[in-house]
């Protein structure tokens, strides 16, 4: 293996959006495995050092590979259309519109009823938006279409992050 090869060459999936998530479990675990700088003692502290290098390589792969949003950007990344999500926060306006509905929305929410309503309603939005990733990156092959989404979907978890908070504001 090499440490420069793209998280999909490192676990031996398929470079796509779609993914099996016990694949990437069990992946995950036998890289780890062999990795391990513990089988390198032997070998020395270079060795030892290598293998935690590729330790730390593993992971960071994983954690990429099994978030969808994460993947997505990253695969949108690998594709040349970077997420640009700090400079590039251009939205349709309908999606503009949902968002200050659900703002207002949270805002309002006095009863954890209307607040898992409310969570209700961002869920579904998250799971769709996945699935329009997929449709983008796994069938169209549209990679600014993907990019746009991953930002949808960065500002759908951040505000899942929010109902969270307010959750636990009100379950106090």
């Amino acid at each position: 293996m090499n440490l420069q090869s793209d998280d999909f060459e490192i676990f031996a999936v398929p470079r796509g959006f779609a993914q099996d998530r016990g694949r990437l479990d069990q992946r995950w675990k036998e890289l780890q495995r062999q990795a391990h700088p513990d089988r390198f003692a032997a070998q020395g502290a270079a060795a030892q050092r290598i293998a935690m290098q590729w330790s730390v390589r593993i992971n960071e792969a994983y954690q990429r590979l099994k978030d969808p949003l994460r993947r997505a950007a990253y695969l949108c990344e690998l594709h040349g259309a970077p997420i640009r999500a700090e400079d590039n926060t251009a939205m349709p306006a309908d999606f503009l519109l949902q968002q200050m509905q659900w703002r207002e929305a949270l805002d309002e929410a006095t009863e954890l009823v209307q607040l898992d309503s409310l969570q209700g309603e961002v869920e579904a939005a998250w799971r769709a938006t996945v699935a329009r990733l997929e449709q983008f990156i796994d069938q169209q092959r549209d990679w600014e279409a993907a990019a746009r989404e991953v930002r949808t979907l960065m500002f759908i978890t951040r505000f899942e992050q929010s109902i969270e908070q307010r959750l636990e504001q009100l379950g106090q």
